[in-house]
């Protein structure tokens, strides 16, 4: 998926990660790494917080931060070049943990004098707030500086401020139960005028945002990315899933615990943001890697017509190939011109 760069704000958020390890063993960072992913990889939702002390605070956020930043930007970024002429003054981080899309959000929306936001985090790990904290104070924006973390439970009973602008809900939903999920995604789409909910690109992952979908659609919002349409999902599940993906560096916390090689990785993350004021989604998106051949481009599309399709596009089509030539899996098509420094979608996988 093609995302507008930060460079500023994700240098900051990697340099604040940069010592977070240091004075913890690495093999004990590596046991708290290991026993997460197998949490994280389970389908049994905890009513309890998954992070539950510093160190795995600091395992996590050093592991999967930078992941799950560039998921919730790319998405934000996919989200934004439908919005061109709007941006969040007041950002709820629903389930933020360590500030994970709250970075994200400022890298999406940069904040100044000028454009100032309230950032509030809520989360029921205190570790994680207290870890939040910490790293924001090493950001440059006040948004991030200034934002309150502040202990909730993240389920049945949730209330969030009625003035609300952007609620972001990012890898959070699989924590919880199915009615604590609902209880989140309803009073979401109460509270905010926009609601960009993130999961990871797991079949389970889009079901819940597939679920999310239409609870934001029932609640009157109305669906701008990565779908070109508000009606129900041309997806059968089971057979399919929708999905998208974006490149990480690694770090040599991943490079160990995962035993490779490489210094990137792809995280898959499925998404939907949806909002109650005028706005026009894409025409078309692109929902698999485009397969190159000789002569021609196949794209895999989700289309306004509320159908999934396969387009060819030849040389005979002149500069449409050549943008086929250079089209990613999740942008926009037909490509769009933006005022905005690169392009929606992610990455190949």
């Amino acid at each position: 998926m093609h995302a507008p760069e930060s460079p500023r704000t994700a240098d900051q958020l990697r340099a604040a990660l940069a010592g977070l390890l240091d004075g913890l063993p690495p093999k004990r960072a590596a046991q708290a790494v290991e026993r997460l992913i197998a949490t994280y990889r389970g389908d049994t939702p905890t009513d309890v917080p998954v992070l539950r002390d510093r160190s795995d605070v600091a395992a996590y956020a050093a592991y999967r931060m930078p992941a799950t930043f560039e998921a919730a930007r790319a998405a934000l970024a996919a989200f934004r070049l439908r919005v061109p002429d709007w941006s969040p003054a007041r950002h709820v981080d629903v389930g933020g943990g360590t500030g994970s899309a709250s970075w994200a959000v400022e890298a999406t929306w940069p904040t100044g004098p000028a454009a100032p936001r309230t950032t509030l985090v809520l989360d029921w790990a205190e570790p994680a707030l207290t870890l939040g904290g910490e790293l924001a104070r090493e950001a440059g924006s006040a948004a991030l500086r200034d934002a309150r973390w502040q202990r909730q439970t993240i389920g049945a009973g949730i209330a969030l401020p009625d003035d609300t602008d952007l609620v972001t809900v990012s890898y959070v939903l699989g924590e919880l139960t199915a009615a604590d999920r609902r209880s989140v995604v309803d009073e979401a789409a109460r509270a905010a005028q926009a609601v960009v909910i993130v999961e990871p690109g797991t079949p389970d992952g889009y079901l819940r945002i597939r679920q999310a979908r239409d609870q934001l659609i029932a609640a009157g919002l109305r669906v701008v990315a990565p779908c070109p349409h508000s009606a129900e999902c041309p997806i059968e599940p089971g057979n399919d899933w929708c999905h998208f993906a974006t490149r990480v560096n690694r770090s040599s916390l991943h490079r160990k615990v995962k035993g490779g090689e490489l210094s990137y990785e792809d995280e898959k993350f499925s998404y939907v943001a949806a909002v109650r004021f005028p706005a026009t989604p894409a025409a078309g998106r692109i929902v698999r890697r485009p397969q190159l051949r000789k002569g021609q481009v196949l794209l895999e599309l989700c289309g306004t017509d509320e159908k999934l399709r396969r387009e060819t596009v030849t040389k005979r089509h002149g500069p449409l190939y050549r943008a086929a030539r250079d089209a990613a899996w999740g942008d926009a098509w037909p490509p769009e011109q933006s005022a905005e420094p690169g392009r929606e979608g992610a990455g190949d996988a």
